[in-house]
């Protein structure tokens, strides 16, 4: 089994965990739900589903920070608190300490979709009230616990960066992989698809292209970050390109097809 480092601690990035949840599900570490707040049950439809990590966009407004794709949407009930917090806090009580019983560690990518500086100031002083469940970074040392919180979009690095007690990292761009923060600040690497790869998911995904992607993703890897892509075509074809290229988390917005495929898959995945 492969593992990957992240700052200070080991995650394995097979197929399943180890156990199921009470209600049978078995956790799915490689796939992210893209724009969770979007499905009919934001949160608990990618938790059924057995997913490890979802995404939520905020935006900092007179009523906090609700969560939304525009703020069109903008709902001033649908707090982040409400949506994700407070219920990840619930079943990590329920859990033992775990978003999964015995499962691996959970991700919640917050896209930031107002001002940096502001925002993040604002989503700061929430995430603190969340210390219980939250991974943490205190005087340069990372304790893991049940939710790991990735910060993207606009987002203050400096701020984020600074903070004597963190309980936040950074969703990376490519640029990433050439510089010098560690991968406790910097644990992921993301990227739109289309900025890489020019195939769209239909015949064969041309030689060239699959390798970048392979030795893209090993660059991460040997810096003990993840990758994700967004913008992905969202279909098995490429799926089973980036699973066979290390892709760590597989970005969908078709929660139970991804599920299907993935349980589908070896458990043991194959080397870059």
């Amino acid at each position: 089994m492969r593992c990957l480092i992240f700052g200070t601690f080991m995650l394995a990035f097979t197929i399943t965990a180890s156990a199921d949840t009470p209600a049978g599900v078995t956790p799915i570490k490689r796939a992210h739900a893209h724009n969770d707040y979007e499905h009919t049950n934001p949160l608990f439809d990618a938790l059924d589903q057995g997913f490890c990590s979802v995404e939520a966009d905020i935006f900092l407004t007179k009523d906090g920070l609700p969560v939304a794709h525009t703020s069109a949407a903008l709902k001033p009930e649908n707090t982040l608190q409400k949506l994700y917090l407070d219920p990840l806090r619930e079943r990590v009580k329920k859990n033992g300490g775990r978003v999964f019983k015995d499962g691996p560690p959970f991700f919640l990518l917050i896209d930031i979709k107002t001002e940096a500086k502001t925002t993040f100031a604002a989503l700061s002083k929430v995430l603190a009230e969340y210390s219980d469940i939250l991974t943490e970074t205190r005087n340069g040392k990372t304790t893991v616990r049940a939710v790991t919180v990735i910060i993207s979009g606009n987002t203050d690095r400096e701020a984020i960066a600074s903070e004597p007690v963190r309980y936040a990292a950074i969703d990376g761009r490519p640029k990433d992989l050439d510089g010098k923060e560690p991968a406790v600040l910097v644990p992921w690497v993301s990227a739109s698809w289309g900025s890489l790869f020019k195939w769209n998911g239909a015949g064969t995904m041309p030689e060239a292209e699959r390798k970048k992607m392979r030795d893209y993703v090993a660059k991460a890897h040997e810096q003990g970050r993840l990758v994700r892509f967004w913008a992905t075509p969202d279909k098995p074809e490429a799926w089973a390109e980036q699973l066979a290229a290390g892709v760590d988390l597989i970005n969908t917005d078709k929660l139970a097809d991804l599920r299907e495929f993935l349980l589908k898959q070896p458990s043991s995945p194959p080397k870059p």
